[in-house]
């Protein structure tokens, strides 16, 4: 809609009816303030765009940015100014630092225009105020601030394609509180034009002369080894990574938030990189001649953290290919940059050229490396009486899961143990958060891949810790007729940081709780395991039922990380 046909109508209607044209299906809120003044224009066109009331901001700005993440267009999150930048903080940085599409939508809470008064929970940046433009400003590619009614629909295009370009990442639209209910006036300096949609904004394509130099490059490597990221987590970009290294044996690496952007047992495939990670894959780094980065910033995170001669320039030659120019030669420098959308650089490379005289010395190689490097899944201690450890939990995950499923992981144990021991067969089958990487986002993460793959059988894998944070979102699911299956790996405390401390244990164990019992009381089915077959039939009742489940696992608190990651 253009701005003479929102004149004399209420900028909340401008405001919804944009999110509308914009192609918005779900919005996920806990409202406040602004947005309840806005409720009744999205009941209006509830058949078109479906707002899912959260029990928490922090549920509502995870959900939304899995949904960017899942669809590649921007999640919506909206909240009341101060909450939406605290407590839903967590979500957006998730976004920031993951790379997820996302728009969050919230106000300056201060009511009819007291701003300047000191009215509690106000965010104008005033004195007396917080300052919610210069919170978000923080961990947004943009935040945009709208004091005039033309404004807000103006500031939620702009935001909406921003945070749609790469890199792709949140942005924020605050509004002033007073504006939301004001009448649009007709406009005669400053027209409004209808949104437009992102999908024909084209990506840099690789130059010739890039594509002849790395066809060079790869056809002369002798132990070749791609280094793959998130910037390949899409179908198109799963498929070109899984060719070029089928074609002529080129071994694939990937970062945390790549993992199971190909087959992790195909004979090509090293599985993930780090500390946290496959010795495999570390082994094959180390050793390789050429490394081809596509699609990954080279973060310290899954780098081992800068260890010397893990890769070593001037040694290796490096190929960094990126979308985003910025990421060209950031962390180390390369022998070539080349700035293109990583799945075009691909498919161009795989179709120029590309000898496959050495992929079975390559492939050979490879398997040498695999040979070399014992299986963590057996390096588990046995479990105490009464309790699994974590390798049985991820043998029977690794039997279960069919290329119907997905998989949402949280933090802690739980999640080194599927890093490295499990390895995952269906390319884009593995969730992660893979920006803060931060406690409680696994279940509201399998919430949102449900809502956007509801022909998926939905698990989330998480820890009693993370689990307390968000276990709210139980309740999101069965009002929404979201029938997931949390995992809980119930050790009693923090796992991981009780294993690193290696000795005196102080702040890190838990007061017993059941959450099967928790989840029976939120309307969900509860159940219990606490051996290898206890625990495969839990998983099979909890799908059979069609209901959300919780399955309570008891860990062994003494099964820990650190016999298996690779220091």
């Amino acid at each position: 809609m253009t701005g003479k046909q929102y004149a004399g109508k209420p900028t909340k209607h401008a405001i919804v009816s944009t999110l509308v044209e914009l192609g918005v299906t779900h919005a996920f809120t806990l409202p406040g303030l602004g947005v309840t003044w806005m409720l009744d224009e999205f009941y209006e066109v509830r058949g078109q765009l479906r707002v899912v009331l959260t029990r928490s901001e922090q549920v509502a700005s995870i959900m939304a940015q899995v949904v960017g993440r899942l669809t590649g267009k921007p999640g919506v999150f909206m909240g009341q100014g101060p909450f939406a930048s605290t407590t839903g903080a967590f979500g957006i940085l998730e976004a920031y630092f993951a790379g997820s599409p996302m728009l969050v939508l919230t106000d300056t809470s201060c009511y009819d225009g007291f701003g300047m008064y000191g009215v509690y929970q106000t965010m104008t940046g005033d004195y007396g105020a917080a300052d919610v433009r210069t919170v978000l400003k923080t961990m947004t590619k943009a935040t945009y601030y709208a004091t005039e009614t033309h404004e807000a629909v103006y500031a939620i295009q702009q935001a909406y394609r921003q945070a749609s370009l790469p890199r792709t990442g949140p942005c924020a639209v605050v509004l002033k509180s007073p504006i939301i209910r004001r009448e649009m006036s007709d406009q005669k300096r400053v027209q409004l034009y209808p949104s437009q949609d992102t999908s024909n904004v084209l990506m840099p394509e690789i130059a010739l002369q890039a594509v002849s130099e790395l066809v060079a490059v790869i056809n002369q490597a002798k132990r070749p080894v791609a280094i793959v990221g998130n910037g390949l987590q899409n179908p198109r970009g799963r498929k070109a990574i899984a060719a070029l290294a089928m074609k002529c044996g080129i071994a694939v690496a990937t970062s945390y938030n790549g993992k199971g952007v190909v087959d992790e047992t195909a004979e090509y495939s090293v599985g993930m990189l780090g500390t946290w990670g496959s010795k495999v894959a570390n082994t094959a780094v180390r050793e390789a001649d050429l490394l081809l980065v596509v699609g990954a910033s080279l973060g310290a995170d899954y780098l081992r953290f800068r260890e010397p001669n893990f890769i070593r320039p001037g040694d290796q030659k490096i190929i960094q290919i990126d979308v985003d120019p910025r990421n060209l030669g950031w962390v180390y420098p390369v022998d070539l940059a080349i700035n293109a959308e990583a799945a075009n650089a691909l498919e161009a490379i795989c179709n120029s050229g590309i000898v496959s005289d050495m992929r079975g010395m390559r492939l050979n190689w490879i398997k040498q490396v695999q040979q070399k490097c014992p299986d963590p899944l057996q390096l588990d201690t046995p479990a105490a009486n009464g309790f699994i450890n974590n390798s049985t939990l991820i043998k029977v995950l690794d039997k279960f899961l069919t290329p119907d499923h997905l998989l949402t992981l949280d933090a802690g144990t739980n999640r080194i143990w599927s890093t490295i021991a499990l390895k995952i067969r269906t390319p884009g089958q593995l969730i992660v958060p893979g920006g803060i990487g931060g406690m409680g986002w696994g279940a509201p993460a399998a919430a949102a891949a449900k809502l956007v793959h509801p022909e998926k059988k939905v698990i989330s894998l998480t820890g009693d810790g993370g689990f307390a944070m968000t276990m709210n979102v139980l309740s999101t699911c069965v009002q929404e007729n979201l029938p997931i299956t949390v995992v809980v790996a119930n050790n009693g405390g923090l796992g991981m940081v009780r294993d690193n401390m290696k000795g005196k244990k102080i702040a890190v164990d838990f007061a017993p709780i059941d959450f099967a019992a928790i989840a029976e009381g939120m309307g969900c089915l509860g159940l219990s395991a606490n051996s290898a077959e206890s625990l495969a039939e839990a998983l099979r009742m909890a799908e059979n039922s069609g209901r959300t489940a919780v399955i309570n696992v008891s860990i062994d608190p003494a099964s820990t990380h650190i016999n298996v990651s690779d220091y």
